[in-house]
């Protein structure tokens, strides 16, 4: 039987943006995406929902590879903390350590709140530029719209506002499994290299690697294969 792996989303919180991954990773891993429920208040109650999920993916007990992306990387860094006994392996990407710009989270989610939900395809295009990695291309750009459809506006507000309160730097040396910090340098969301090199310093058996020439939303960029990365890392190990 394959070794468990889930995948855990960002803000979105849908799980459908691994498409293209799920194929690379099933090579060798046995593959369970999960999705974060939109009416959750605190990051505590997400770490409970994926427990019951790592619980059904590994009933044996056996410890699971998670991968988390964004928000999902913040929230398996909660869940590798709470739960260190079901985690095998850490694989972080584009995620943070905590949430600097207050201003900014603030902002962002007054902008979300006041912003008819029916314009937020209009604003994710308008701003693809900043989000993908610069050759995605057009179909997958098109097909990240159309999985875009099934977020929604209380799922992003309720994970925004876990966001004020996280903060992990302080516990990131109590992380004991190995950990992979994903990192792409054209981010211009979340300064993922300048976090992924905090917390590699943090955390005492961690890797980092850069993603060079992409942006935020990677996982759908042609020449990303998490499968592979994994490999390699793995076999360096």
């Amino acid at each position: 039987m394959p070794d468990p792996l889930v995948l855990v989303p960002g803000l979105d919180g849908t799980g459908l943006l691994f498409y293209r991954q799920v194929p690379f990773l099933e090579r060798r891993f046995q593959v369970a995406t999960h999705r974060l429920r939109d009416d959750a208040t605190r990051i505590e109650e997400l770490v409970a929902d994926l427990h019951l999920r790592v619980e059904v993916v590994a009933p044996g007990g056996e410890p699971v590879t998670l991968v988390g992306e964004s928000f999902g990387g913040a929230l398996s860094l909660s869940y590798a903390l709470a739960h260190p006994e079901r985690v095998a392996r850490l694989v972080i990407v584009n995620s943070f350590p905590y949430f600097g710009p207050q201003a900014r989270l603030w902002l962002g989610y007054h902008l979300l709140r006041s912003t008819p939900w029916g314009m937020m395809r209009l604003v994710r295009q308008m701003t693809a530029w900043r989000m993908h990695s610069p050759h995605t291309g057009r179909e997958e750009i098109r097909r990240f719209h159309q999985l875009m459809r099934a977020t929604t506006r209380n799922g992003y507000l309720s994970r925004l506002r876990m966001l004020r309160q996280y903060d992990v730097r302080s516990q990131l040396p109590r992380i004991q499994v190995p950990v992979l910090y994903l990192a792409s340098d054209r981010d211009h969301l979340v300064p993922s290299v300048e976090q992924a090199r905090l917390m590699a310093s943090l955390t005492p058996h961690a890797t980092m690697r850069v993603l060079a020439g992409h942006g935020h939303i990677c996982l759908i960029a042609p020449d990303v294969d998490l499968g592979s990365i994994l490999d390699e890392w793995t076999a360096t190990r």
